[in-house]
């Protein structure tokens, strides 16, 4: 019979006479070959059924709390750069599940929970999947804002933008086709009208990226909001686009007017944030009904430290205005996740541009971009608590829509402003 050998040993220490005897007892037991199989499948069935349960049950946790209007957080680990692995630096964040991120720290390890994990290996196609169904929410007119978030060098502008040649596009160029898309599927039952306006916050002032030079310099951009608590850009301007590759254009030149400059912990780092609003106004043909849906995509400029990033002169001001206003943004964060009465929106002009979406009427999705290193391991952890806070805030997302009677109103009323005739039938 096929058997292994298990031996068990006990080490007993006894002093005889002064002198230390050490006596060794052991245990040889046989166990069958096909036992050790059987146990051993058994136990790999246990662990399998106990992650899989495991998996599901944080899965449709977090369908309970969409359902509930949180907002949801994904959590992307970008892989270990050159510079790190070149400084001998350590693997100390990694995947556990869908939903799990663990965090090596010294007091030992500490896991995350989120909406979606994505390792290393996750491709930007990965990423988008799970985001594409907000931008249908924003064809139905819903208030959305996807915005990503981490410190700088984490792969915020990598998840958002994509890489310069856009052989790996992010998530807003890949956006930008998922709504004409939608749009083409739907073109015989509705009457579609996109804009767009592109911003950056630069050192606490709004810019206009579809223009540049002295104009954008002279030009007052200003956030409002509507009656319905709609945050929108006053003196901005706002433009047209029927196109995917059109829209795309739009966004070429608004990133080659945006800030940005080589620092120690990225090659191009973003010293700004970029905002950008995709409206979307639809007409139903057969009931003339008509939707307004705004899609918000928003790269935040990094968190970062002047000694780790080597920053200087301009870059240190540009820095220091970019963690104050991330500062208010965590300000908006705490207070919304413990429920005080006073939210302080009005501390920065990104938390102003934000309301909507943070505590607001929208449907909001959060990526959180980390590094893998342990020599990030301060900056990780406070990115990661941040977004966990996130995660317990509550929006009230609203669908704006009007009826033919009101949109007919509406569109008599502008006729009048502007002096144009109104026709009788119209009234």
């Amino acid at each position: 019979m096929c058997v292994e050998d298990v031996f068990r040993g006990v080490l007993i220490l006894s002093t005889l006479g002064g002198l230390t005897v050490c006596i060794l007892s052991v245990t040889v037991s046989s166990i069958p070959c096909w036992q050790l199989k059987q146990v051993r499948e058994e136990n790999r069935k246990v662990v399998e059924n106990y992650t899989s349960e495991r998996t599901m049950r944080k899965k449709y946790y977090n369908m309970v709390e969409d359902m509930k209007g949180k907002i949801r957080v994904f959590c992307r680990i970008r892989p270990m750069s050159r510079a790190e692995a070149a400084q001998g630096g350590a693997i100390a964040v990694g995947r556990l599940d869908d939903y799990s991120v663990t965090v090596e720290t010294s007091r030992g390890p500490r896991e995350f929970q989120f909406d979606r994990v994505f390792s290393g290996e996750s491709s930007q196609e990965d990423v988008f999947q799970d985001t594409n169904r907000l931008i249908q929410s924003a064809i139905d007119g819903f208030n959305v804002c996807i915005f990503a978030y981490g410190q700088t060098g984490s792969g915020k502008t990598f998840t958002m933008v994509g890489d310069r040649d856009q052989r790996s596009p992010g998530i807003m160029p890949r956006a930008f086709n998922a709504v004409f898309d939608i749009l083409q599927e739907n073109a015989t039952k509705f009457d579609f009208k996109v804009s767009v306006y592109m911003l950056e916050l630069y050192n606490d002032r709004l810019q206009d990226l579809f223009v540049s030079g002295a104009e954008a310099q002279s030009r007052r951009v200003e956030i409002k909001r509507n009656r319905k608590g709609l945050v929108f850009a006053q003196g901005a301007e706002t433009k047209e686009a029927s196109s995917a590759g059109e829209l795309f254009a739009m966004f070429q030149q608004a990133c080659a007017n945006r800030h940005n400059a080589a620092t120690k912990m990225n090659m191009e780092s973003s010293r700004s944030h970029l905002i950008i609003g995709i409206m979307v106004e639809s007409r139903n043909l057969t009931n003339g009904s008509v939707s307004f849906g705004k899609l918000s995509l928003v790269d935040l400029a990094g968190s970062e430290r002047a000694a780790k990033t080597g920053a200087k002169d301009d870059q240190l001001k540009e820095a220091n205005s970019i963690n104050k206003s991330l500062s208010a943004l965590g300000d908006v964060i705490s207070a919304l996740s413990s429920d005080l009465p006073h939210i302080p929106y009005r501390n920065s002009k990104l938390t102003q541009i934000m309301q909507d979406s943070l505590g607001g009427n929208a449907k909001t999705l959060m990526v959180v971009n980390v590094s893998p290193s342990d020599c990030n391991l301060d900056e990780t952890l406070t990115s990661l608590i941040y977004a966990t806070r996130v995660k317990t805030i509550t929006n009230n997302a609203q669908r704006n829509l009007e009826s033919k009677e009101i949109a007919q109103l509406k569109e008599v009323i502008m006729k009048l402003r502007s002096g144009q005739p109104v026709e009788d039938e119209e009234v």
